[in-house]
């Protein structure tokens, strides 16, 4: 038996901790496209925003779209639930919370950065210090990842932390792969332009992917083959299918898993079924939004079938498509294991 309320608990954890490192994977994408833009480009800040959902959020609280403004909602800003310092803080309380469950060397990793968090939200930084803060707390995160991994029983409590995590993935990578229409370059329509080539590059190496698909997909990096390798290559960790597969395991090693894994299907049918036209460059941008829809599905129907026992307790934020859980406090109602 696992109590409704943990499992939502350590999924939210997993899901925060996941975020906060695709979104600084996504701000460095951003800074690497910056530098690689040519005289007479420009970057679109407020497509930022839209990328990541907080379109609405943003427009209340900042005047103006400049890298100052969003730098400053995505990375520190309190009042953006989905901000990389939010999401730490709301990490560490659920990872607070279930520490009977977690390994001790993981609360200490999470309190670790969120102390971090806290001490760089109260600065404003410029670009090469807030990338060696970025590149610091992804290493943190894939060292906790690391931790649960080798340091935890791998029982129901961990399939719903890979359940979240890799839900969280699958999400940010359709996200960091929209960067590229935030991007405005005068005159430029041809898919071989050596600039198009380097802004996909600083995709694939925000995603620590470049290796990989240079390994498994092509010497030649181009739109098209970098959308198939990160959305459909069943072998990288951070594509959408592999994530899909993940989330397959850790549903079926779950009781009462119909609905999740209906709608998981879903999904996976849409991406098998998806074609060279649908990764091109017309529809790529309404595609990840599919994606993101099926992905929002799948979260729905997780929540209902494992966490809904206590909803009526806990407060929700809707924020990006998905609930986002705003609470941790003790547990309350259970659901049955087989």
């Amino acid at each position: 038996m696992m109590l409704s309320r943990a499992a939502e608990n350590l999924y939210w954890m997993a899901r925060y901790l996941e975020r906060a490192e695709n979104t600084a994977r996504l701000i460095n994408a951003t800074a690497q496209v910056l530098l690689d833009l040519p005289r007479g480009a420009s970057f679109g800040w407020d497509n930022l925003v839209q990328i990541v959902g907080l379109a609405g959020l943003y427009q209340q609280a900042y005047p103006e779209s400049n890298e100052s403004n969003v730098m400053d909602f995505l990375v520190s800003a309190q009042r953006n639930p989905g901000s990389i310092h939010s999401c730490v803080k709301y990490a560490r309380e659920n990872c607070r919370v279930m520490r009977d469950v977690l390994p001790r060397e993981l609360w200490e990793r999470v309190n670790a950065m969120y102390l971090a968090s806290l001490r760089q939200s109260q600065n404003r930084m410029g670009r090469v210090e807030r990338r060696r803060v970025l590149e610091d707390l992804i290493r943190d995160k894939q060292a906790a990842s690391g931790l649960l991994a080798d340091c935890m029983s791998h029982d129901v409590a961990y399939q719903f932390l890979r359940l979240g995590e890799h839900l969280e993935r699958a999400d940010m990578t359709t996200r960091i792969i929209d960067i590229h229409a935030a991007v405005l370059i005068p005159g430029s329509t041809d898919t071989a332009d050596p600039v198009i080539a380097m802004l996909w590059v600083g995709v694939l190496n925000s995603l620590s992917a470049f290796q990989m698909y240079r390994r498994h997909g092509s010497n030649r990096v181009e739109g098209e083959g970098v959308m198939n390798f990160l959305v459909r290559d069943p072998n990288f960790p951070r594509s959408v299918v592999y994530c899909l597969d993940e989330i397959e395991t850790r549903l079926a090693n779950l009781p009462h898993n119909i609905d999740p894994l209906r709608a998981l299907r879903v999904a996976r049918r849409r991406l098998d079924r998806m074609t060279a036209e649908d990764l091109s460059a017309a529809q790529r941008h309404e595609a990840l939004d599919l994606i993101q829809g099926d992905l929002a599905q799948i979260h729905d129907a997780v929540a209902a079938e494992y966490f809904h026992f206590h909803r009526d307790a806990v407060p929700v934020e809707e924020n990006t498509g998905t609930q986002r859980q705003l609470s941790s406090q003790t547990l309350g109602s259970a659901f049955q294991s087989n």
